[in-house]
């Protein structure tokens, strides 16, 4: 992609109106726009991103088995008068048709899936299931005002799983366990598997907590067997570790997906019931387990940046390389052109600074604040030597290599 083709522009400052880190960096480099409180346009670079974090968390819940669908945002009022949540969940968005009928944008989408099953499961044979989606959803927050940390509009990753019993179902809670811990690693970020209340379903869930400043969770890691749990389900408030006794420091964390037992619950309310081989109908167990795709998002820029932009891993980087022409001569158009086209056909993903009007000032502090992992560029002093001067985004240090083994690494 060339730069002087991206319509949305990098900023100068940060945005005066945005509070959180990740908003005000995710803007000024031309990643989102608000439109309103909570509610931000993915552009082009940021949608990249957003489209490479989800198909991570998509490749491993498909190797875990989670078959992938789309459910509505529009949610009838009735499914969630089922669940008593029409009244009860506080941030519920509500709308009238004009044409008679009440409904719920989906901020969860139990009400949907449960009245969906009824029609797909009546034996122990359609069991088990695991079913998710990546979809957009919608919160009714008081106070949006930590970026896309905390959204009104937000896309989200769940997926359920249905069992004939109990023991199947922490099998495969088992199972996601280690599918969250390999989806953070590959998206770059060090989460930490945290113990916490289960809440309305569970005694226990987990969640996936990394650690930052503007977290709103505390947690207690331990020092000794790197055990943590949630401040709120600790003993007393004890920071003691209560698995090895080992003394647990206090951290500041953001929660970026949670697993926990749905038990029966929802079953119960629409009456999700199957046979079990002695013909005696039972209830369904289910399991719940969400990553906010557009969350990580945040995450990632409030964790991994510095004073001069973002520093995106290789992995979720909207493009492999910067490529920037420094110098308005002939021979740097025609090299920086040549390169670019080279790296595109042999399948490197390109963004290519050929902006004519700005200096190399502006260009270098662009890439910085942009954040790609790899910066490349050719002027007439690296031509010279037939070179391309390379700088990896999280290090200071500078190296020339020649454009001939510069390209054998994307053959």
């Amino acid at each position: 992609m060339r730069l002087s083709e991206l319509f949305a522009k990098t900023q100068r400052t940060p945005p005066k109106d945005e509070e959180s880190k990740n908003a005000k960096l995710l803007e000024q480099a031309g990643f989102i726009q608000k439109l309103s409180a909570g509610v931000y346009t993915f552009l082009p670079l940021g949608l990249k991103v957003l489209n490479k974090i989800e198909n991570i968390v998509r490749e491993e819940m498909n190797k875990a088995g989670g078959i992938e669908i789309l459910m509505p945002a529009l949610h009838p009022k009735e499914n969630w008068e089922v669940t008593g949540r029409w009244q009860a969940f506080d941030a519920l968005f509500k709308t009238k048709s004009n044409f008679g009928g009440e409904y719920a944008l989906g901020p969860t989408h139990e009400e949907v899936l449960y009245s969906l099953l009824k029609k797909h499961i009546s034996s122990y044979r359609d069991l088990p299931v695991y079913i998710y989606q990546i979809q957009t959803k919608f919160r009714d927050e008081k106070r949006p005002k930590a970026g896309l940390l905390r959204a009104r509009e937000f896309r989200m990753k769940d997926l359920y799983s249905f069992h004939a019993n109990d023991k199947d179902r922490d099998r495969y809670y088992e199972v996601m366990k280690k599918s969250y811990v390999e989806i953070f690693k590959n998206l770059g970020l060090s989460a930490i598997p945290t113990i916490a209340s289960g809440g309305t379903f569970s005694e226990l869930s987990m969640e996936f907590q990394v650690a930052s400043d503007a977290g709103e969770d505390t947690i207690f890691l331990c020092g000794e067997c790197n055990e943590a749990i949630n401040k709120e389900v600790a003993k007393d408030g004890n920071p003691k570790c209560q698995n090895c006794g080992g003394a647990a420091k206090e951290i500041k964390a953001i929660e970026a997906g949670n697993i926990f037992p749905l038990k029966e619950k929802y079953a119960n309310d629409f009456n999700l019931n199957f046979k079990d081989e002695a013909g005696k109908e039972k209830l369904v167990s289910a399991g719940c387990y969400g990553l906010g795709t557009s969350r990580v998002m945040g995450i990632i820029a409030e964790v991994m940046s510095d004073k001069k932009g973002l520093i995106w891993p290789k992995n979720v980087a909207p493009f492999t390389l910067h490529l920037i022409a420094v110098g308005e001569s002939p021979k740097v158009k025609k090299a920086g052109e040549k390169l670019y086209a080279e790296l595109i056909a042999d399948g490197c993903e390109v963004l290519y600074d050929d902006r004519a009007e700005r200096t190399a000032g502006e260009k270098f502090a662009d890439a910085d604040l942009i954040g790609i992992p790899l910066r490349a560029v050719v002027s007439e002093k690296t031509l010279d030597t037939d070179s391309v001067e390379l700088k990896e985004r999280n290090s200071e240090a500078i190296r020339l290599e020649t454009i001939k083994t510069f390209l054998e690494k994307y053959d």
